[in-house]
């Protein structure tokens, strides 16, 4: 028998899983795989033509008792609009995910026509949207902001390697903070490599982004390892918790708030992600 499946809170979850809106057989296996979070995509995953029919699969499949945040069009195409008003208000939906966010007011609009503090993760794609990522994580609506390292590779012709993103990455870690927003999702990992991945995730966290975008099943176990505390992490953590109330909880020199901090978020990531000391 397989493991009971956490329900991690979107704020703080690890991996969201992209899943083709033409392809409603994947969507209940994908709410059962490991992803903290499940995206179904009428956006890039579809072709033009069979829009209108992978947005009432998903909106019939959302009624019917099953859960999952949807990508939807960007604000500037046709479909945005046709998106919004068949989604809303379904009972399974848990957010929507915004296609190409190139500024506040395509957030502010879709949250004003969802009506009911649906949370939008802005997917970030283009140099405008990175240059505008401070205004676009302060908007009404605003939950987290994700990377669209893709489209932002096309868009400005920068490679896909770790320094040629850091800057991406390092504005939508900083607009998260100043529009006071949990840690940014990062892009997903292209190809089978799991060493490749591993490595890419590693990036992820050394940056300060606390998800990752991915496109395959078999991605989840690795990346739901490297973006969680380690087990030694959480041992470090008990440990100086435990000693820091056994000592009267008084801070007795400058590092003991920073190590404080990070001692209970440690904690507080380790009880949702079912991590336990050795």
């Amino acid at each position: 028998m397989s493991p009971r499946k956490i329900s991690v809170p979107a704020d703080i979850s690890r991996s969201w899983l992209l899943v083709p809106g033409t392809k409603p057989e994947l969507f209940s296996p994908a709410m059962d795989s490991a992803a903290d979070q499940i995206i179904l995509d009428i956006e890039d995953a579809v072709d033009p033509k069979l829009k209108p029919r992978a947005r009432t699969d998903v909106a019939q499949w959302l009624s019917n008792g099953s859960e999952g945040w949807v990508r939807i069009n960007d604000a500037s195409t046709a479909f945005w609009a046709d998106d919004i008003a068949e989604l809303r208000g379904k009972k399974g939906l848990r957010g929507i995910m915004l296609a190409k966010t190139e500024s506040a007011e395509q957030v502010e609009k879709t949250a004003e026509l969802l009506g009911d503090d649906t949370p939008i993760v802005a997917l970030v794609e283009s140099a405008i949207g990175i240059e505008e990522a401070v205004n676009i994580a302060r908007a009404k609506g605003a939950f987290r902001l994700a990377f669209g390292s893709g489209d932002y590779r096309r868009d400005t012709g920068m490679s896909s390697d770790a320094l040629a993103m850091a800057y991406p990455r390092a504005r939508l870690v900083n607009a998260s903070r100043i529009g006071g927003l949990p840690g940014p999702i990062d892009g997903p990992t292209v190809g089978t490599s799991h060493p490749i991945l591993r490595e890419q995730s590693a990036v992820t966290v050394s940056m300060g982004m606390t998800g990752k975008l991915c496109l395959q099943t078999d991605q989840l176990p690795v990346i739901n390892e490297v973006i969680s505390p380690t087990q030694s992490d959480v041992a470090w953590a008990k440990e100086f918790l435990d000693d820091f109330v056994a000592n009267g909880s008084v801070v007795r020199d400058g590092s003991d708030l920073p190590r404080l901090g990070r001692a209970e978020k440690i904690q507080k990531l380790a009880h949702a992600f079912g991590i336990t000391a050795p």
